[in-house]
């Protein structure tokens, strides 16, 4: 059903089954995928996508443009999935010259009045707890979890299936698998309760478990506990996760228990 008191450009596309509420307005150039429900009061501005049975609460507002000072008006976009819920007065900005797009996966859960800015990557089945600011070019992979109030710095990324702790803030890496917590942001352990939620079993468990031991308990430097990993653990398509993971990472990953 839309409503009466809604304002929806004759240049957007919404399917079939969408529900717009009253006074939400819809700019030009948005497309609405089947069976997703607007309530009222939501702002979606040109350049937005939204997959198929999203659900968007009151006050959200959704593709306006970012607030990077280095934006010059290039036509960017913001993506969203399949089956995402996004609660009240969250605020997803689109994307600048880096990516050209803002792109928020499938079966995410953004609480009330999340920030997502601008070249913000999320994977899929991601959860961001109520008041999480993201600032841009960040990176989240599938199944991460964020609490409330936790603060993300420019270009972090924070690896799959990883927890992070309320009002953290992330100034550095955090790596797949992995708890983190305490300030300065630091490992607290894997993440074996999440890990065993999404059907890993125990011997994929105990092997995260002894990687993360020789990269943070048994050693003080990060590179030695790769090298012990990579001369004393047997290789495998978990090992080599996480090692590229911590590798590749432009500014750094976080350090061990303090």
């Amino acid at each position: 059903m839309i409503s009466k008191l809604a304002e929806i450009s004759d240049k957007s596309i919404i399917e079939e089954n969408v529900s717009v509420s009253s006074f939400s307005k819809i700019h030009e150039n948005v497309h609405i995928g089947k069976g997703t429900i607007i309530h009222s009061n939501v702002n979606i501005y040109p350049g937005t996508s939204i997959g198929e049975n999203c659900e968007i609460f009151p006050g959200a507002v959704i593709g306006v443009i970012p607030q990077d000072l280095k934006f010059e008006g290039e036509n960017t976009t913001v993506i969203i999935g399949n089956n995402t819920v996004i609660r009240e007065c969250v605020t997803i900005h689109r994307g600048t010259k880096d990516k050209l797009c803002t792109k928020i996966g499938d079966n995410c859960l953004l609480m009330t009045y999340v920030h997502v800015a601008h070249d913000c990557q999320i994977g899929n089945n991601v959860i961001l707890a109520s008041y999480t600011g993201l600032s841009g070019h960040v990176i989240i992979n599938d199944f991460a979890i964020l609490e409330g109030k936790v603060a993300a710095q420019q270009f972090v990324e924070i690896g799959e299936h990883s927890f992070v702790g309320g009002a953290s803030l992330i100034r550095k890496d955090v790596p797949p698998f992995v708890k983190a917590a305490r300030e300065p942001l630091t490992f607290a352990g894997v993440n074996s309760i999440g890990l065993r939620r999404r059907g890993y079993k125990e011997k994929e468990i105990r092997e995260i478990e002894d990687i993360y031991r020789a990269i943070y308990i048994q050693n003080n430097n990060i590179s030695k506990g790769i090298e012990q990993v990579k001369n004393s653990l047997k290789k495998s398509n978990l090992s080599s996760k996480i090692i590229s993971f911590i590798e590749e990472s432009d500014k750094g990953v976080i350090r061990g228990m303090i």
